[in-house]
């Protein structure tokens, strides 16, 4: 019974070296291959480099104020609204009604001050028939009817009778121009102090502060691009109109522009981008996705027509717009860009020097 055991490990032992035999004598043909996966072709969009004019852009931000502004108030403080035209945001018209305030007391002074010239102009005929002139009023001499007039009181009832008109039409508010409503505080039946703020949304300022090295390339009659911040894609057309001469603590210089409200999407009090765009004739300009940065360098990737590969290129950014760049060869690598280049513009982060491409069919 002891023996078993022994027995039983030597066949076990056996059996291992023949395995490990066999291992050995297997041809190497007969191991598994390893299947090499073939790297796929990159798709790319391309451009062909040529000379052109860069836009130079000086960017700013602004807020937009109205040129016409008018913070308009009732008649008479206190006196009650009988009705209010208009809501927050009505364009109106110059000289539309927007509200009408309590007419009962001024329209009393006003009958009564009709009342009152009647009366007076039958004292004027009195005082002109005890003068000898028969109540004609035509026929005295103006001295004479005017001394009438100042004495029988009706040159002081004509002139109440004017005032009570014009009190009258206080009770009404009218546009002194064109705009729209905004801030309106009145409502009817309650007493009315301040009414609402009409804006003339039509043009609108921008100021805007530049460098006082950027001063050279603004100018009046400048044409710029304003732009909100709630739609950048929007874009609006202004000109420069102001440049203030004082630098300030800061080496900044105020700026004023005039932007046209073309689309009536602009805002009084909207913050707004500001592009001044100056032109730089004779630049290589290449989108902003064509240039990438490897080792702290600027790169771009040029098309090689005969081995269809990327090839690596070192560059330099002379300017930069919200677009695009203006390039150059780099002068520590002494590397060049020439026209007629064909620049990859897309997929630049997932290329290296000489990797397979092909064009994408437009």
């Amino acid at each position: 019974m002891k023996r078993f055991p022994i027995i039983f490990c030597l066949i076990m032992l056996s059996l291992a070296l023949d395995s490990c035999k066999n291992s050995k004598d297997k041809p190497k043909g007969e191991e598994p291959a390893i299947e090499q996966q073939q790297q796929p072709i990159v798709e790319v969009d391309t451009m062909v480099l040529r000379k052109q004019t860069f836009q130079k852009q000086l960017l700013c931000n602004g807020r937009l104020e109205a040129v016409n502004k008018a913070e308009l108030q009732c008649s008479k403080p206190g006196e009650i609204l009988q009705s209010v035209n208009v809501v927050n945001g009505q364009h109106v018209a110059k000289g539309a009604l927007l509200c009408v305030a309590d007419t009962r007391a001024r329209q009393a002074e006003l009958d009564k001050a009709r009342h009152d010239l009647e009366k007076a102009r039958v004292e004027l005929q009195d005082k002109l028939i005890s003068l000898g002139y028969d109540g004609d009023v035509t026929k005295a001499p103006a001295d004479v009817l005017h001394r009438a007039e100042i004495v029988s009181g009706y040159y002081t009832a004509k002139y109440q009778l004017q005032e009570a008109r014009n009190n009258l039409a206080e009770c009404q508010l009218r546009a002194p121009f064109s705009g729209r409503i905004a801030n309106l505080e009145a409502r009817a039946h309650q007493p009315g102090n301040k009414f609402a703020t009409l804006i003339d949304d039509a043009f609108f300022e921008v100021d805007f502060k530049i460098l006082e090295a950027e001063l050279a390339l603004v100018r009046r009659g400048q044409a710029v691009k304003v732009s909100p911040y709630v739609n950048d894609k929007a874009v609006f057309g202004g000109v420069v109109t102001e440049i203030n001469p004082t630098v300030d603590d800061k080496g900044m210089v105020s700026v004023t522009a005039r932007v046209h409200n073309s689309s009536g999407r602009l805002m009084d009090g909207m913050n707004v981008k500001v592009v001044v765009e100056n032109a730089v004739q004779g630049m290589f300009v290449v989108p902003k996705e064509a240039v990438v940065e490897r080792d702290g360098y600027n790169v771009i990737f040029t098309y090689n027509k005969e081995t269809h590969r990327a090839v690596w290129t070192y560059v330099d950014i002379l300017y930069s717009n919200l677009g695009s760049y203006a390039i150059t060869g780099c002068a520590r690598k002494d590397t060049e860009i020439h026209q007629g280049d064909i620049v990859i513009t897309s997929g630049n982060l997932n290329l290296a020097d000489d990797t397979e491409v092909t064009i994408r069919k437009q």
